[in-house]
């Protein structure tokens, strides 16, 4: 039977390993569910399987997709067609994290002290000053891989190229992979599919409605000036991991074919021949600094006359993106060359201890944009920007954070408009009507192909939040398997729920760790809208305050507290009292709060005293459980109309 598998994988046996110190019933009951799930057979010349989630691409989003429904107990087949999990933070060499470093959610979280733990420490990676967070690209890939191995409902291949999907009946039911080892066509049944491809290939082939490129700010409403409507995406890059081989060494590259160094001209102030062509003014040692990993190497990465190139491979076959590829490398090679003989780095050459590649460059070129899926909701910078006053509420559907400044490359396209970097915005959280299909059924999707504006992809396709989108895939998969219902029809909340059971915020609470004691009482406030937070743009980590210890104001959650329990507060002064919160949430003051109050891990219980907001949060949630009876739609609309107070507690 293990004949069969695709090379190197055989779930069967790792299951028999992993279940040995178990009873025998439950021996009994993974040896079956791994035969029922993953056994191959035979199918008009192909391998076929099946599993419930199939997750199509094991880059960051994917990865963690397959993680989180694993850990919710649904069998997932992670489909991989690189020998590496992580993609971009891995395959792609981007090991320079942007963003969330005050946000550690989820998955996010846990990697990054995976990330803490290998090198000793934060101020072990804090080495280039673009991030918090740096590391060598193959510690990134053990992390992931060492995570995935702990999953006993977890399946990875790799070595699989995606070919098509498996439709019937207009629904995604699986997808068909070429062995690459052996040539061989293998078929993949699921439940669920995740299209967790880079430029959105799985969506596009199962006929669900995508857009491509730039859109005229007349048409999304946004306020960045864009004139027309295009299909020009971001540049890409093919980056370079260079390592410190010692002073004397000399690991300058052959010249390259069509080296000019004039192609770099601008990339710093120490090669600029005139002011106007200047990108980014720094001197060449902080340009060499700007993403430096620990163990002396250095990641290239440059997007200003450097090693950025613009090439649209979404539409390409894979004929033509191999040769795109080939020109992507070719560009970085010519840059490595220029900075090894225009700025002496000539003992600085490609590690030879990173990727398993001939030519020691990346696995993957670093895609920063796909296909954009047409989504059951649409997320754009107002929602980011002003998040409560939008007609939709999309904010009380949050799974994933964010805080990232607005940033495009597309300084190798003069075409396209070149006022789109670092555009500022709050912190923010992206909702969950963003990764399901308007129509399209069996299918989430995640990676850089979720429903946003071309704009807010700026911002949404960065390493942490395509994590943690991929995780809030995960647990829908799982939760839509679950319940044998379609992504769509999975009650927002209770993907939240799953959410916050893992220590993943669902609102952008800069101030609020997931360490402090009502953390998820007071992500369960903000997703009602009862409490709201105040955005503040803050050069390259935004923020949103909820002010925790601050007083609530009657006039802030009046409007709320009507609007999601009917509770009318009336005129009752500026400040509200521990009294006035009772009463507005209980309808009176319960005669035993005193003793209630340090059970809920409240302290200094005065009836007469202001409430704080976190005091409130907690009141809101042990009285009312307001996130949890009062449903909410993907538009973020009530949809219960009926409130029922929780007793006890």
């Amino acid at each position: 039977m293990h004949a069969d598998w695709p090379a190197g994988r055989i779930p069967g046996e790792v299951l028999i390993l992993q279940s040995t110190t178990m009873p025998m019933p439950r021996i009994l009951y993974v040896l079956i569910q791994a035969f029922l799930t993953l056994v191959p057979t035979v199918h008009r010349g192909q391998s076929m399987y099946r599993t419930d989630v199939l997750v199509v691409g094991g880059g960051t989003g994917g990865t963690a997709a397959g993680l989180q429904s694993a850990r919710l107990g649904v069998r997932t087949l992670v489909v991989e067609e690189g020998p590496w999990l992580g993609g971009m933070l891995s395959a792609a060499g981007v090991s320079a994290t942007d963003g969330n470093h005050n946000m550690p959610s989820g998955l996010w979280h846990a990697f990054r002290e995976a990330v803490y733990a290998r090198y000793g420490g934060p101020d072990k990676v804090a080495t280039g000053w673009v991030s918090n967070t740096h590391f060598e690209p193959r510690v990134a890939d053990s992390i992931l891989k060492a995570f995935a191995a702990r999953e006993r409902r977890l399946t990875v291949w790799y070595g699989q190229r995606f070919l098509r999907p498996l439709m019937e009946e207009g629904r995604v039911a699986g997808a068909v992979f070429r062995d690459l080892a052996s040539g061989r066509d293998v078929q993949v049944r699921a439940r669920i599919v995740v299209d967790a491809t880079e430029l959105g290939d799985l969506m596009a082939a199962a006929g669900a409605s995508y857009d491509l490129g730039m859109e005229a700010s007349r048409l999304t409403g946004e306020k960045v000036n864009v004139p027309e409507s295009s299909d020009i995406v971001q540049d890409i890059t093919f980056t370079a991991i260079l390592k410190d081989y010692g002073r004397d060494a000399d690991c300058t590259l052959v010249r390259p074919a069509g080296y000019d160094p004039m192609e770099f001209d601008g990339c710093c102030r120490d090669f600029c021949s005139e002011p106007s062509k200047l990108t980014t003014n720094v001197s060449k040692e902080q340009l060499m600094d700007y993403a430096r990993l620990p163990n002396g190497k250095y990641l290239i990465n440059w997007p200003g006359k450097g090693n950025d190139i613009y090439l649209n491979m979404i539409p390409m076959n894979g004929e033509q993106r191999a040769e795109a590829i080939a020109r992507a490398k070719a560009k970085t090679l010519r840059f490595i060359h220029f900075l090894q003989t225009q700025f002496g780095y000539k003992h600085l050459g490609l590690a030879d201890d990173e990727f398993p590649t001939a030519d020691r460059l990346p696995l993957m070129p670093y895609h920063r944009e796909g296909r954009r899926l047409q989504g059951v909701v649409r997320f754009d910078l107002n929602h980011i920007s002003e998040p409560f006053r939008q007609p939709l509420a999309l904010y009380r559907t949050g799974i994933a954070v964010g805080d990232y400044p607005v940033d495009h490359h597309h300084r190798e396209n003069l075409s396209a408009p070149q006022h789109l970097g670092f555009y500022p915005v709050p912190s923010f959280n992206i909702p969950l009507g963003a990764l399901i299909p308007k129509r399209t059924d069996g299918l989430i999707v995640v990676e850089k192909g979720i429903s946003v504006s071309n704009a807010a992809n700026g911002t949404t396709r960065l390493q942490p939040v395509v994590m943690l989108t991929g995780q809030a895939a995960g647990a829908l998969a799982a939760l839509s398997v679950r319940q044998r219902r379609q992504p769509r029809e999975v009650p927002v909340r209770e993907v939240q729920s799953a959410l916050l059971e893992a220590r993943a915020y669902l609102m952008p609470y800069y101030d609020v760790k997931p360490d402090h004691p009502q953390f998820n009482e007071i992500q369960k406030a903000g997703a009602t809208g009862i409490l709201k937070g105040v955005g503040q743009p803050h050069q390259w980590a935004n923020r949103t305050w909820f002010h925790p210890d601050s007083l609530v104001r009657i006039t802030e959650v009046k409007a709320g507290l009507m609007e999601c329990l009917g509770s009318d507060l009336g005129d009752g002064g500026e400040w509200m009292t521990v009294e006035q919160a009772f009463r507005a949430l209980a309808g009176a003051v319960p005669a035993d709060a005193a003793r209630r109050w340090p059970g809920w891990g409240l302290q200094d219980y005065r009836a007469e005293r202001p409430i704080r907001r976190a005091e409130f949060a907690v009141l809101l949630d042990r009285l009312t459980d307001a996130f949890g009876k009062r449903a909410v739609d993907h538009k973020g609309a009530f949809i219960q109309p009926n409130h029922t107070t929780k007793q006890g507690s």
